[in-house]
C-alpha cells in the first residue's frame, strides 16, 4: 500500500533505504533515491547497448539468449525476453556463451560462442543471429557460423573462438575474438585476439591476423595463459580494445588494452596496436573483474563501464554484474579506476534520477 501523503512526501525528500551493506539489488521504489550499489544483478559477460533512450542487456542462460530492456541503467535485467534457443542438434546445440547485441545498418545482431559438446569445451566457434526487425527483442534468425580459420578463400578447417565483437573503422567492418592457433583436445589451451575484415555483418571476407598473446608478467596465468572477452572502446579519433586476460575462474582476472597507434593505423598490422596493462584489478573485496562492455549515461555526459566479478575467492564461474562511470586520462586513454566496494552507495548515471 502507498504511504499517506505526508509521510510519502517524507520519504521522497529522504530517498529510499536501501539495503547498501550487502549490495543486493533493489526494487526502483522511489525516484528520489539517487543512489545505487553494486552488484547489480547476478550474472556474468554483460553486454549493454544504450538505444532510443533505452538500455539493452543481452545475457546467456543455458541454451536461450535473452535481452532485457530497461530505462535504468543501473537496473538491467528488467523486462527480459528469450529471441533465441540453440537448435537440438547441430555444431551450435550446447554451451551458448557471451553474446552480444550489436544495431548494423537497420538491424541488430547477436554474435555468440556455442559448441557441439563440452566440457571438455574444445568445440566452440562463433555464430550470429540477425533481427527480422529492428526491434532487439523480436525474432532472429540464425545466419550460421563464422569463419574464424586461417584460409577464408578456401573455407578450411575453422578453429576454436568465442567473444566475437565487431565494430565499424571508417567505412570498414571488423570483426575481434579470442582463439586459439589450431584446434586442440584440451580446453586449457592459449587463448590469443584475432582480427578480420567483414563484407557484411554476417561474413568474415579476409585471412585472421593475431594482434594480440598473453606475453607480458601481468598477463601469465597460473594454469593456462589467455586472451579474451575483446571489446572496442572509441572516443573521437582514439580506438582501443580492452579485453580480459588471466584465468577467468581464478580471482586474478582483470583487464588489459590495445590502443590503435591513429587514426591511419591499420588494424590489420599488429604493429598498428600498442599494449598496456593492467588497467583494471580487482580490489579489497572485490574479486576476478574482467569481460567489460561501455555505454553512457542518459543525458550522454558519462561514460559508464559495466562487467562482471568473481562472488568469493574460490575458483569457479559464480559471478555478478558490476558498473561504475569512468574517466579519461590526459593521454587520452580511459581510466577505469578500481572497482566500488560491494555495497558502497554511488550515484546513478546522470540524467537517471529525476
Amino acid at each position: 500500500m502507498r504511504p499517506p501523503g505526508l509521510l510519502r512526501a517524507a520519504l521522497l525528500l529522504l530517498g529510499a533505504c536501501a539495503n547498501y551493506s550487502t549490495g543486493t539489488a533493489r526494487a526502483r521504489t522511489l525516484l528520489q533515491d539517487c543512489r545505487f550499489a553494486n552488484p547489480v544483478a547476478a550474472g556474468a559477460d554483460p553486454w549493454v547497448v544504450r538505444h532510443d533512450s533505452a538500455y539493452y542487456l543481452v545475457q546467456s542462460k543455458d541454451r536461450t539468449i535473452w535481452v532485457y530492456k530497461s530505462d535504468q541503467l543501473t537496473e538491467p535485467t528488467q523486462n527480459g525476453v528469450p529471441v533465441w534457443t540453440a537448435p537440438r542438434n547441430g555444431w551450435n546445440r550446447s554451451n551458448v556463451w557471451a553474446p552480444e547485441l550489436h544495431y548494423i545498418d537497420g538491424r541488430w545482431y547477436i554474435y555468440y560462442a556455442a559448441g557441439k559438446s563440452g566440457p571438455p569445451f574444445i568445440y566452440q566457434r562463433s555464430g550470429v543471429l540477425q533481427s527480422v526487425s529492428d526491434d532487439p527483442q523480436g525474432r532472429y534468425v540464425d545466419k550460421g557460423m563464422l569463419y574464424t580459420g586461417d584460409d577464408v578463400r578456401e573455407g578450411s578447417e575453422n578453429i576454436w573462438a568465442i567473444d566475437l565483437t565487431v565494430t565499424r573503422l571508417g567505412s570498414q567492418l571488423y570483426a575481434v575474438w579470442s582463439g586459439w592457433e589450431a584446434n586442440a583436445t584440451t580446453d586449457r589451451t592459449p587463448q590469443h585476439l584475432y582480427i578480420a575484415r567483414m563484407s557484411d555483418p554476417w561474413t568474415i571476407s579476409s585471412d585472421r591476423v593475431r594482434i594480440s598473446s598473453p606475453t607480458e608478467s601481468w598477463e601469465r596465468g597460473t594454469e593456462l595463459d589467455l586472451n579474451e572477452g575483446p571489446e572496442f572502446l572509441q572516443r573521437g579519433a582514439d580506438v582501443f580494445i580492452i579485453y580480459s586476460t588471466r584465468e577467468s575462474w581464478l580471482k586474478d582476472y582483470r583487464l588489459g588494452q590495445l590502443r590503435l597507434n591513429g587514426p591511419d593505423a591499420d588494424p590489420m598490422n599488429p604493429s598498428s596496436w600498442t599494449k598496456s596493462g593492467p588497467v583494471f584489478t580487482g580490489a579489497g573485496t572485490v574479486y576476478g573483474v574482467g569481460h567489460a562492455s561501455f555505454t553512457t549515461s542518459p543525458d550522454g555526459t558519462e561514460d559508464w563501464i559495466v562487467y562482471h566479478s568473481k562472488v568469493d575467492t574460490l575458483p569457479g564461474w559464480d559471478r555478478v554484474i558490476r558498473m561504475q562511470a569512468f574517466g579519461w586520462r590526459p593521454d587520452r586513454a580511459p581510466d577505469f579506476g578500481t572497482p566500488a566496494p560491494t555495497g558502497s552507495p554511488i550515484r546513478v548515471p546522470s540524467g537517471q534520477c529525476r
